[in-house]
């Protein structure tokens, strides 16, 4: 999809995005990975802001999304949870920062929609300092048979409609990419994963 088009996605669905109510697994989720984060955070898509409440007041983020409208709702929520944060609109596929720049990088429900998630990968193995963090959040294919047969099927509808694919191999990805993964945490028929890595290149 050309990318201009996905952003328009992404900006039309802001508003829901900031309204949405997560039920308490997910903000479980986020809590449990988020108590490890330190330092500078980078975070990667950061949309309305939903991670905003679970971090700790120590940190300091910078939060990047390519929609513009998501990121005035992110705005917003750091504004509510005194979050010290900035802003920065752009690709984060075109994006770079200088090498060993961040304390912490998180991702949640990113990888979904990038054209080259282990580009993306690699670059945040390079912008993570030495004894840095990755924590991620992502979803994909489960690994029950029914289910992502159902998820390859509508996988072509759902990506024009949200910008989101549901179908990647999210584990096979962090495996196959320069990142160390420390720990990792699989629900809801492997759908769901927490990942918890470190940048490769510093080990």
């Amino acid at each position: 999809m050309e990318k201009q088009k996905l952003i328009g996605i992404f900006d039309k669905q802001a508003a829901k995005y900031a309204k949405k109510s997560e039920g308490s697994t997910q903000k479980r989720w986020r809590q449990q990975l988020l108590s490890h984060s330190k330092g500078h955070v980078l975070e990667l898509a950061a949309g309305a802001g939903a991670n905003f409440p679970f971090y700790s007041s120590e940190v300091r983020v910078t939060a990047m999304d390519f929609s513009m409208a998501m990121l005035e709702k992110a705005k917003e929520a750091a504004k509510f949870h005194r979050i010290d944060a900035d802003f920065i609109c752009g690709d984060i596929e075109e994006m770079d920062f200088p090498h060993q720049s961040f304390d912490t990088i998180v991702s949640t429900l990113s990888f979904c929609s990038y054209e080259n998630p282990l580009m993306v990968l690699e670059k945040i193995n390079n912008w993570c300092k030495p004894d840095g963090r990755i924590l991620l959040m992502e979803h994909g294919i489960s690994s029950n048979p029914a289910v992502s047969f159902l998820q390859k099927t509508l996988d072509p509808l759902l990506f024009r409609l949200n910008g989101c694919h549901h179908t990647r191999n999210i584990l096979g990805l962090i495996r196959e990419s320069v990142l160390t993964i420390n720990k990792t945490e699989s629900y809801w028929t492997d759908m769901v994963h927490l990942i918890w890595a470190s940048p490769k290149q510093n080990q």
